[in-house]
């Protein structure tokens, strides 16, 4: 009878000064088949997840993985998180989807990736969600659409985009989405568009700060102009790529 068992390593170093222990490389497991007394094959396997307890500084410690080697449903949502995390600013290789990847996942996985976005304002200074004073936006998330303080406009905006976005009806596959469901993607983005707008015209220093951090509205925004997602006339954040040039 061949047996197959498990052994989890990882090496850890101790500081010192304090005493405390930290683990130096992801942790590893290493499968052995078995026949009696006997180790027939040694098979390694990288463990991809945060152990409960792992530090902030530690997250994600492990080698990247090519997509072919993804086998997971949720290979497309794994691939744009790990180029995200290997290189923030590294805008087209974000973009860019793997060859023979299904248009349509590719563009809704990025989208519910997007729909995190989220902005910092009060009710009581923010009472209309606007861009500049030639923009008031209406929320469509009543029955009739109307005007809502921006925090609330925001919050129904996200919520709105999660419920669709994780919706049976219209996405209940990951690997393959229907024409007529991508084409609802659009005003998605318009919506959630208008957050990244608001944010940049009514609390700059929020927006550049974590703009700068993040990248966020230039990936997004270079999102839905490579995907023909939004008119470049709604596009009116003012972005700039770090020769500090204007391209939008």
């Amino acid at each position: 009878m061949v047996e197959v068992r498990r052994k989890c390593s990882c090496t850890t170093k101790t500081n010192p000064a304090t005493g405390t222990r930290k683990r130096d490389n992801p942790p590893v497991s290493r499968y052995y088949l078995w026949t009696g007394d006997m180790v027939m094959a040694e098979l390694t396997a990288v463990l991809r997840r945060n152990r409960p307890g792992t530090k902030a500084t530690d997250f994600y410690n492990w080698p990247e993985e090519s997509f072919e080697d993804m086998d997971s449903t949720l290979a497309v949502q794994q691939y744009i998180q790990q180029n995200i995390r290997s290189d923030c600013a590294n805008i087209d290789k974000i973009l860019e989807p793997p060859e023979g990847q299904d248009e349509g996942v590719w563009k809704y996985e990025h989208l519910r990736y997007g729909g995190r976005a989220q902005t910092h304002c009060h009710p009581d200074t923010c009472t209309q969600m606007t861009a500049t004073e030639q923009w008031i936006f209406l929320c469509a998330a009543h029955k009739t659409p109307k005007e809502c303080p921006a925090i609330d406009y925001t919050r129904h905006t996200l919520d709105g985009a999660a419920c669709l976005l994780n919706s049976n009806k219209y996405f209940p596959s990951r690997v393959s989405i229907k024409e007529s469901s991508v084409a609802k993607l659009g005003s998605v983005c318009r919506r959630i568009y208008r957050i990244f707008s608001h944010a940049y015209f009514h609390h700059r220093e929020i927006f550049d700060a974590y703009e700068n951090e993040t990248f966020l509205c230039h990936r997004f925004t270079r999102f839905v102009m490579k995907y023909n997602l939004m008119s470049k006339d709604n596009l009116i954040v003012i972005l700039r790529c770090k020769q500090n040039t204007s391209w939008v």
